[in-house]
């Protein structure tokens, strides 16, 4: 079996997260700026890697889709393009954010590491892909 690979697209910053092969666990990889993730994929030969490609999509208490759908819609729309064999498959991303800062708390990460960018973009990542995991 080929990994995973799990996107938190912020229109910032993009957490990223990869299952094992044998996709039964979610780790965190890295977090990049939003306007180089094309780039960094295309550098992680990302069709030779992974199978399916996990996008969290943000949707709002009651689940209508959030603000910030868009921008995600708008990158994964790029991602198709430069990779147009690579399917996408879309996850409920509510709350994953604050559980990430929860998580890392729980953890016993310092406040001053939990403030550096990127810190909760990539836990929640692993989170998107973990409840991706979870349902299948």
């Amino acid at each position: 079996m080929a990994k995973l690979l799990a996107l938190d697209i912020g229109g910032k910053r993009t957490g990223m997260a990869e299952s094992d092969p044998m996709q039964m666990m979610a780790f965190t990889l890295d977090t990049v700026q939003t306007t180089d993730l094309i780039g960094v994929l295309q550098s992680m030969a990302l069709m030779k890697t992974y199978e399916l490609l996990v996008v969290g999509l943000p949707r709002r208490l009651h689940g209508e889709l959030g603000e910030a759908a868009s921008i995600v819609e708008q990158v994964v729309e790029k991602i198709q393009k430069a990779f147009p064999n690579m399917p996408v498959h879309y996850v409920d991303e509510r709350f994953t954010s604050s559980l990430a800062a929860d998580a890392l708390v729980r953890g016993g990460m310092k406040k001053s590491k939990r403030q550096e960018k990127g810190a909760v973009d990539k836990v929640a990542a692993a989170l998107i892909l973990e409840n991706f995991l979870a349902q299948r």
